[in-house]
């Protein structure tokens, strides 16, 4: 299995870089998305990630150059999506699991792929413009989680 971060170290600095937008660009990956997500749903009980990921995601983009617009950067559907995929996923480990090692197991399972939304969303509906700025109900297939 891949290791990602090696420790809870590594996986602290994606998930604090993310606020104080000191992640570079190109480790902006998909495994730091939900190393990210994972840090703060453990570890920053103030924030409610449904309410504020959007804000913080935007003004990362933003602070490295890049745009939110109808075509690139923040996308709400893929997000709140993934909130709830890894919500389920940090919910079936032991509290005490190094979070290092929750990531390792997600990115080994079909959420590793940062296609996986299309099992659940044609791809026409996914990358519109209404999915990328508000929540779609998956169109293809139910959530499992």
């Amino acid at each position: 299995m891949a290791v990602h971060y090696p420790g809870e170290a590594a996986v602290a600095r994606i998930g604090a870089g993310l606020f104080d937008h000191s992640v570079p660009k190109q480790e902006w990956t998909h495994a730091a998305h939900f190393a990210a997500t994972l840090w703060i749903l453990r570890y920053r009980p103030d924030i409610v990630p449904e309410r504020d990921m959007p804000g913080l995601i935007r003004a990362y983009n933003e602070a490295l150059g890049g745009v939110n617009d109808d075509h690139n950067g923040y996308h709400e559907t893929i997000t709140q999506a993934s909130l709830r995929a890894a919500r389920a996923f940090l919910g079936q480990q032991a509290p005490e699991r190094p979070l290092h090692e929750t990531l390792d197991d997600l990115m080994a399972s079909p959420l590793g792929c940062s296609d996986w939304p299309l099992a659940h969303w044609t791809r026409e509906t996914l990358f519109s413009v209404e999915a990328r700025w508000g929540w779609i109900e998956p169109d293809r297939a139910p959530l499992p989680f």
